[in-house]
Parts: C-alpha cells; structure tokens; sequence
C-alpha cells in the first residue's frame, strides 16, 4: 500500500508565499516523476510543475518564474515552493508520483490540500 501525504496549505494574502510538501510512503522500490497539479472551483485538474528522479522540472507558464518544485529523494518527498501568490493561484493542490512497488507500477495521488490566496 503507497499513501502520498501533502500539507502545506492554507491562507495567504496577494504577493506572500507558501511551502507544500508531499511525502511517499508505503512499499516503494522506486518513484518517477513527481509534481504538483491543482483544480480551482468550476475547472478542470491542471499541471502545475513535475520533477523527475534526476531533478528535471516542467512548470505550467502560468507559475513559472514564480514557483519551484524540489524533491528528496532520500525522503521519497517533493516540494512546491510558491511565491507571489496571486488571487487565480486559489485552488485545491494534489500531489502526484509514478511510484513502482515490488509488483505494480501505477500514478498516485495524494487527498489535496487547499490553498486560497486572498486579502
């Protein structure tokens, strides 16, 4: 059984930051790319930034210049660093990692956490 576990979010004001975590645990023999996708009210599930084992990142153009994505891979946990936080970055962020176990290989998604940015 894999759980990928985020916290991070919360309330921030226009121009702050924030940092969310996501940590892998379970049976694990090796993770993939891992990343960060959102969905704001009425929309659909958006990338948001990935990173690959070998530390590879891909950012939506909406975030770029403004977010950052890391990960450990010591500690099976990616990062979302955010900041100049806007109104439209408002959504509920997911975790996502391809992890292999001992038997399967499959996309895992973490319960989501909310991030509102407002005054």
């Amino acid at each position: 059984q894999v759980q990928l576990v985020e916290s991070g979010g919360g309330l921030v004001q226009p121009g702050g930051s924030l940092r969310l975590s996501c940590a892998a645990s379970g049976s694990i023999f090796y993770i993939a790319t891992m990343g960060w996708y959102r969905q704001a009210p009425g929309k659909e599930r958006e990338l948001v930034a990935t990173i690959t084992t070998g530390g590879s990142t891909k950012y939506a153009d909406s975030v770029k210049g403004r977010f950052t994505v890391s990960r450990d891979n010591a500690k099976n946990t990616v990062y979302l660093q955010m900041n100049s936080l806007q109104p439209e970055d408002t959504a509920v962020y997911y975790c996502n990692a391809d992890i292999d176990s001992f038997t399967t290989s499959l996309s895992y998604w973490g319960q989501g956490t909310q991030v509102t940015v407002s005054s």
